[in-house]
């Protein structure tokens, strides 16, 4: 399909570009402040206002067409990342655009998933469609770390933050020029309160927005999948926000970081190329909530303090796991009405990146009081807990009549 082609290859370059300017800002505020505590806020302020951003903006997706939108925020992160490679920009602004990008992040991917039911339909290539992208992504840290660090010494930090104006534009020409023009899903500006008459365009469409995540969250079908979908990589980034540590602990040294940072990641592609690939959709149907429930099982594995030889092989089965997805997203779209789907991806991109950068917080403050291997092993006991609670609500959800299929309603 062209059309996916595109989406694909623009997904590629923006990913790309936003991992390599992660690394060069991070860089850039250390070398301006010399300050760890500075450098680390900007790596973490990557995740913070996905929050507010997919919350009050959330209603951007379905309110406007969604070329329109993609677009748009591509070229308004090319934007900041240009103001944020000009010389004159303080350590403050350099923050600041950090905190705007994040927050248009969840209207970009909320945008581009709904826009994926347009393209593909919201059956089985859908679904396969989603797993190749979250690879993609998965891909793309990977490799984007790599090539960052070495650019990185060709380059001073801002002139990488120079290339990643270059993706972001990219990024937003070839969907520009490859992709459909289609309707707004929602009610246009002036009509998102139902009567027509503006009062004011952005208290419209924070009105709008909030409609939407309430209706969102008050479904107890799609909140049951939204947490089920949530919760195992809020704990699962526990092993990766403490490998340096752990890699101290058990004396690994660095090239041991490299490989405990990697090793959940190689895990998850593993996981989702084989279900994608081998198994049918009701085959991935009915694995999904048995997968959920046990994917964190593997880290209690870190109570016994194992060496890479042991840890590494927990990190992979932990990650193949997340293969689960493939089942619940399914779920999810089936769940949703067409007219909310922007709406409802920009709430569940949100919620994701937002608990994933409360686990690591939690982590880490957990690691000030325990030893890095208790951390972790508790992270895969009360992780597995909660997905085993809420892989119930979702079956339960699924026989009262919430369409979840075999996989749901057997579990």
């Amino acid at each position: 399909m062209p059309e996916f082609r595109v989406v694909f290859a623009a997904h590629a370059m923006s990913l790309l570009g936003v991992v390599v300017s992660e690394i060069a800002l991070t860089v850039l505020v250390y070398d301006l402040t010399g300050s760890p505590l500075l450098s680390a806020l900007a790596f973490a302020l990557g995740m913070l206002p996905y929050l507010v951003g997919g919350t009050l903006f959330a209603g951007i997706a379905d309110r406007y067409p969604p070329r329109r939108v993609l677009v748009t925020c591509d070229l308004l992160c090319a934007g900041c990342a240009l103001l944020m490679a000009l010389p004159a920009t303080p350590v403050a602004g350099l923050l600041a655009l950090r905190c705007l990008i994040a927050a248009v992040s969840p209207v970009f991917n909320g945008t581009r998933m709904a826009t994926l039911t347009d393209v593909l339909g919201d059956g089985d290539l859908f679904v396969l469609g989603r797993s190749l992208l979250r690879m993609v992504s998965q891909s793309a840290v990977l490799v984007g770390f790599g090539l960052g660090g070495v650019l990185l010494t060709v380059v001073p930090p801002r002139g990488a933050l120079v290339i990643t104006v270059v993706t972001f534009a990219a990024s937003a020409l070839l969907l520009r020029c490859g992709t459909k023009r289609r309707p707004a899903r929602g009610p246009g500006p002036g009509r998102a309160n139902g009567t027509g008459e503006g009062s004011g365009e952005g208290a419209a469409l924070m009105r709008y927005s909030l409609a939407g995540a309430r209706e969102v969250l008050g479904n107890r079908r799609v909140r049951a999948l939204l947490l089920l979908l949530w919760a195992p990589p809020m704990f699962a980034v526990a092993p990766e926000a403490l490998a340096a540590p752990y890699a101290e602990q058990i004396g690994a040294g660095t090239a041991g970081v490299g490989l405990l940072m990697c090793a959940m990641p190689v895990g998850t592609i593993t996981g989702e190329v084989y279900a994608g690939s081998a198994l049918t959709a009701a085959a991935r149907a009915r694995i999904a909530l048995p997968l959920a429930a046990t994917t964190l099982l593997p880290l209690v594995a870190y109570a016994f303090t194992p060496g890479l030889a042991w840890a590494l092989p927990a990190l992979l089965l932990a990650g193949a796991g997340s293969a689960y997805t493939l089942g619940l997203d399914r779920w999810f779209v089936d769940s949703v009405p067409p007219e909310l789907r922007g709406r409802a991806m920009t709430v569940h991109t949100a919620g994701l990146m937002t608990l994933q950068g409360v686990g690591m917080a939690l982590a880490g403050l957990a690691a000030e009081f325990f030893a890095v291997s208790t951390v972790v092993a508790a992270a895969g006991v009360l992780g597995t807990v909660c997905c085993l609670v809420l892989a119930r609500e979702v079956g339960a959800t699924g026989r009262d009549g919430g369409g979840g299929g075999a996989g749901a309603a057997g579990f």
